[in-house]
This record gives C-alpha cells, sequence and structure tokens, in this order.
C-alpha cells in the first residue's frame, strides 16, 4: 500500500493557479522528497492533502483514506510540520506540548521527553522568549511525539543552526528504519540527496519528475571542468557555463563522443568529468520545461 497516493489532484484559488493534476505515489516505509522552489506548490500540495484545504479535482488517499471522506480517520497516524508554525506566546514549552498530545487523546510525555532532551529544547520558556529556530524544535516534538505512521514536514529545517539539524535528521531516519514514511517538502537539495531514497521536482503546480534519487540523476548530462582550454569549445549542448581565470566548468548534455573529440584538440592542463549534483539535476528538469 502507498503512504500517499494522488490522481490527478488540482487546486485553484478561484482564477489562480495552486496544483495542477499532481500525481505522486509514496509507498510505505519510504523516505521521499518533495523538492521545489518557493511558489512551486509544495505547501498546497500537503494542505490538500491533510484536508485543511479542499481540492478543486482530482483525488488523493492517504494510508489508504479518502483525504475528503476519511479525514478524520487519517490524522491520528499522521505527523505534520508546517512551515510557520504559531503557538500561544504566552504558553510554555512544555504546555504547548502536551495540549497537542491531549488533541490526539495520548499520552506522549515519555517520548516528548525524549525529543526535547535531543533537540536541547528548554520546556520552562514561554513561547514568545524563543527564536526561531527553538520555535521549529517545538514543532518537530509535536508533529513526532505521538510516533506517527507517517511523517509531512514542510521545509522543517529553516531556522535550524547545522548542528540541530544533523540531529533532527537523525531523529527522522531512525523512525524511518523502524517503518515510519517521511514525506519531506524542501528547496535545499543537499539535504534531499543525503536522506531520501525518492523524490519528486514541482514547478508552476505541475510535478515535473518523480522517480529514485539515483534515476533522477540519471539525465544524461555531465558536469565539465577544463584548465587551459582557451576559448569556450564551440560544442551544441553546453550549458551553466562558468569561467574563472583559466579553469572553465559546464554542463554538458550532448553526445559524449562528440565532447571527447573536441576535448583531445584542446591544450588542456587539467580536466574533469563528474556526474551533476542533485541541484544540477534540478536546474536541468526545469530548463526542460522551459523549454516547451
Amino acid at each position: 500500500m502507498n503512504a500517499i497516493q494522488t490522481v490527478s489532484l488540482t487546486k485553484y484559488y478561484g482564477k489562480s493557479r495552486g496544483i495542477i493534476d499532481v500525481n505522486l505515489e509514496v509507498p510505505e516505509g519510504d523516505f521521499f522528497g518533495f523538492i521545489g522552489p518557493n511558489g512551486a506548490g509544495k505547501s498546497t500540495t500537503i494542505r490538500t492533502l491533510l484536508g485543511f484545504i479542499s481540492p478543486t479535482g482530482g483525488s488523493a488517499k492517504i494510508l489508504g483514506k479518502d483525504i475528503v471522506r476519511q479525514k478524520s480517520e487519517i490524522l491520528p497516524y499522521v505527523g505534520y510540520m508546517p512551515s510557520e508554525a504559531a503557538f500561544y506566546h504566552n504558553m510554555k514549552v512544555r504546555e504547548v506540548i502536551r495540549y497537542s498530545a491531549a488533541l490526539r487523546s495520548k499520552d506522549c510525555s515519555q517520548e516528548a521527553r525524549k525529543l526535547c532532551g535531543r533537540l536541547e529544547l528548554d520546556g520552562e520558556k514561554r513561547i514568545r522568549e524563543l527564536s526561531l529556530g527553538n520555535r521549529k524544535k517545538v514543532s518537530i516534538v509535536c508533529a513526532l511525539q505521538h510516533r506517527p505512521d507517517l511523517c509531512i514536514l514542510d521545509e522543517p529545517t529553516s531556522g535550524l543552526d547545522p548542528l540541530m539539524q544533523r540531529e533532527f535528521y537523525s531523529i527522522l531516519e531512525e523512525l524511518n528504519a523502524e517503518g515510519t514514511t517521511v514525506f519531506l517538502s524542501s528547496h535545499v537539495l543537499s539535504e534531499v540527496q543525503r536522506h531520501c531514497k525518492h523524490a519528486a521536482v514541482i514547478r508552476d503546480g505541475k510535478i515535473l519528475a518523480s522517480d529514485s534519487i539515483e534515476r533522477l540523476g540519471q539525465t544524461h548530462t555531465k558536469r565539465v571542468s577544463l584548465r587551459g582550454a582557451g576559448a569556450v569549445p564551440k560544442l551544441e549542448g553546453i550549458r551553466n557555463l562558468e569561467q574563472n581565470g583559466d579553469t572553465m566548468t559546464f554542463l554538458y548534455g550532448g553526445a559524449l563522443e562528440e565532447l571527447l573529440n573536441m576535448l583531445s584538440a584542446l591544450p588542456l592542463t587539467d580536466l574533469n568529468i563528474t556526474e551533476p549534483d542533485l541541484e544540477e539535476v534540478f536546474m536541468h528538469y526545469y530548463g526542460k520545461e522551459e523549454e516547451r
């Protein structure tokens, strides 16, 4: 069974685009990245899945249950972390966490204490006294303390320092190893590449690609770095050219044989051909969309 499955899921705000014909399959137990810049439709997709806003068209299921007809049956099994969490400013951290657990009619005190310890979160401070990073930690504890079957996390690491980001992902990976499905929206591509098994790329409300991290990277594009080439090589398929002194780097999407023939005629002092990283792959998919 898929933890998340959508079929042509669509949301319009009046005449304004939200998401259009979103088709996703997230298997149970997956660690799934949802990649896109701000405004691409990530948050709209998540809010529609969770029933916070109603779809204009299409359908979706979470843990085998319809997001419209069975919304109340879904939420107890989901841990949701919004990109910007809002809490009552005068409440203490421990009160907010306890209140979140009470909404689920569940005693989560033991798990909450463990999470607060790992995230170095002071339960006696009031929300108004917290930095953005510490408010994020409160949101993490509220989302994970009931050990959900599915975690839906919207830009979760913004505001966290690097050490807390590392601890946060350690927590997620432990939950995932125990069977929890993680659905993570992000525009930080290095995070997705490092932690996710599969990912989908979204732009302007439409899914451009969805596959394993390895297959998403198989674009037949190479990252080429040359030293001593002199003039820019005259070859079709060169993109994103950058020059720094006598070194130039670019992405090449043409025939590899043509590239090698061209390079053999240049007075090079150094050459490096590698696979592109996920950020460059991301731009590859966006570039293909712009060409249409």
